[in-house]
């Protein structure tokens, strides 16, 4: 699996195409060739870029929802809709679909961050309305991480 790192200023240029970043590159060296997805965020205004392997991980456990309960069947609709394979092109650059750059409202200035099994594509104004929200951390991560034991396993 993949642990992808770190905060990238990039520019979209005018056709919307993103350079990646090559500390990015480096770390996606074995599965670059393989493609990505992008799509749009479940919670925010971004998209997330999923290297191919990744998405199809996540696509085989959506897959094994029913589709015969309603609410399966909305939440599969609405997270494979504007999902869109790309590859890089032979600049390292990659073509932004205009719909998914404008639900993240994305201008000339991003920020590209790895976050474990994807990359997340801010715009850079969202980025920062997002990391100045006033959230207590120390409760968050009690809450989230207090009942995770030291040997992997949690409640």
């Amino acid at each position: 699996m993949l642990n992808l790192l770190g905060e990238y200023d990039c520019k979209l240029d005018a056709k919307g195409r993103l350079t990646m970043p090559s500390g990015l590159k480096k770390q996606l060296q074995d599965v670059v060739r393989e493609g990505f997805v992008i799509n749009r965020d479940l919670f925010e205004k971004c998209l997330v870029l999923y290297p191919m392997r990744e998405w199809s991980r996540v696509s085989e456990e959506i897959g094994s929802l029913n589709r015969f309960v309603r609410k399966n069947v909305l939440f599969i609709r609405r997270f494979n809709n504007g999902a869109t394979q790309l590859d890089l092109d032979s600049n390292g650059r990659i073509l932004i679909p205009a719909s998914l750059s404008g639900y993240a409202e994305m201008k000339k200035e991003l920020k590209v961050i790895g976050n474990s099994d994807r990359i997340e594509l801010w715009s850079k104004e969202n980025y920062e309305a997002m990391l100045s929200e006033d959230i207590d951390m120390a409760s968050l991560s009690e809450e989230v991480m207090g009942g995770r034991s030291n040997d992997g396993e949690g409640e």
